[in-house]
């Protein structure tokens, strides 16, 4: 697609045809940034990581530091599952499928995909999953 698809300070609305060729790009676009800026802070990681071990002399120190890097660590990992799921909806993008509810087929609102644009569910279709997970939890 061309930029000149995305006008400048573009910002989907509920009155515009659901998924047009610009609200389309508009995501495509968000996807990409979103997916650039997990894989450099990832990298910042890597490289952090391979700069050497903790070198502080101080035990509590030392702890806090080992502390700071399991928490990146597991940051990163959550993020490495987040860029599957925006792969999958650049994916979704390419085969005509985005901003379209898995379970209902029904358009995901406007402001639900600008707030999380990796959703698959419509939010009438999440509350409902979240009430049978609760119910079943409870069971």
């Amino acid at each position: 697609m061309t930029s000149s698809l995305l006008p400048e300070n573009y910002s989907p609305s509920e009155d515009e045809e659901f998924m047009n060729p610009t609200m389309v790009e508009y995501f495509r676009r968000k996807l990409v940034r979103w997916r650039a800026e997990l894989l450099a802070e990832s990298t910042e990681t890597l490289n952090s990581l391979q700069e050497g071990g903790i070198q502080e002399p101080d035990i509590a120190d030392r702890a806090s530091a080992e502390t700071d890097r399991a928490l990146e660590l597991r940051t990163r990992d959550r993020e490495r599952k987040l860029i599957s799921k925006i792969d999958a909806a650049l994916g979704r993008i390419a085969d005509g499928s985005f901003g379209y509810c898995e379970e209902t087929g029904d358009p995901i609102s406007v402001r639900r995909l600008d707030a999380r644009p990796i959703a698959t569910l419509s939010l009438e279709a999440q509350e409902r999953h979240e009430r049978m997970e609760r119910t079943q939890r409870d069971d």
